[in-house]
């Protein structure tokens, strides 16, 4: 899991220990993805190269809000970082399929068949369905932001790292339980996931003006600084949103399309068969 330590490395310190190791484990993680991804083209499979792309820049977003001088103020420079780690790297790595990927790669045999027994599990299956993921995801930054646990984390290394953790982590879940492009246990309904993602987008817009009235309880940020970074999450957030709802509706548009060239086909195809 990787984990990011603090939220706005400055030039002075520089980034240190944790955020090195985070940002060479997300590019690591992408190389392997790029690999994998030529392996398979090599034996002669069709895997389409904007994947690659989509993982890489995942990869490298996480890399960089680990290790790169992040834009704004204190707060704005924090919400910068959340946007790219909770939300748009989420959503680019689960556009690229990695499980997918790795499913096609191994070969017959123990790894493999453990992979996709985890993709199958009974508790991967309660883990992705929308709303659960959702309340992870929406539910905890408003525990972030609405008790003292933001300030308590800029003072506490082990805190201030498990909640970034959690951060991605809940953006994946999220991202995932959405999209559900992989193998999944057992693959929800457009609607749950449509009306999940509007309430997730509503709870997160809510938050987002909450913060643009008022600094997380114990901190002070100048005014400037909060409504920057609450516009960030607000306005970042409605973006990668939408991203989330393309992705449903061509899914949707997939699956409407070829329940119509069944209906169209298999009358054609009777009549082909019924004797003259």
């Amino acid at each position: 899991m990787l984990i990011i330590a603090h939220a706005h490395p400055g030039p002075a310190t520089g980034p240190g220990l944790v955020e090195l190791a985070t940002a060479a484990l997300a590019l690591l993680v992408a190389a392997v993805y790029l690999v994998a991804a030529a392996r398979l083209r090599r034996r002669g499979d069709a895997w389409p190269w904007w994947r690659d792309v989509s993982f890489t820049a995942g990869g490298a977003g996480v890399a960089w809000a680990a290790v790169g001088e992040l834009p704004g103020g204190p707060f704005s420079a924090h919400m910068v970082q959340h946007l790219i780690v909770g939300m748009a790297a989420p959503l680019l790595l689960v556009l690229a399929r990695p499980l997918t990927l790795a499913l096609r790669v191994l070969k017959p045999g123990a790894a493999r068949r453990g992979l996709l027994a985890c993709a199958h599990s009974r508790t991967a299956g309660v883990l992705v369905f929308p709303p659960l993921a959702a309340l992870l995801d929406v539910g905890g930054l408003w525990l972030l932001y609405g008790t003292d646990l933001f300030e308590a984390m800029q003072h506490e290394p082990r805190l201030h790292a498990a909640v970034h953790a959690h951060v991605l982590a809940a953006g994946l879940l999220f991202s995932f339980a959405v999209c559900q492009l992989d193998p999944v246990r057992r693959r929800w309904s457009l609607f749950l996931r449509g009306a999940t993602l509007l309430a997730a987008g509503a709870a997160h817009a809510v938050l987002a003006k909450n913060l643009y009235a008022a600094a997380p309880p114990g901190t002070a940020f100048t005014t400037p600084d909060l409504h920057t970074g609450a516009q960030v999450m607000y306005y970042g957030g409605d973006l990668i949103e939408l991203a989330l709802a393309v992705a449903l509706a061509v899914q949707w548009y997939a699956t409407t399309g070829r329940a119509h060239a069944r209906q169209t086909t298999a009358p054609v195809m009777s009549s082909a068969r019924r004797p003259a």
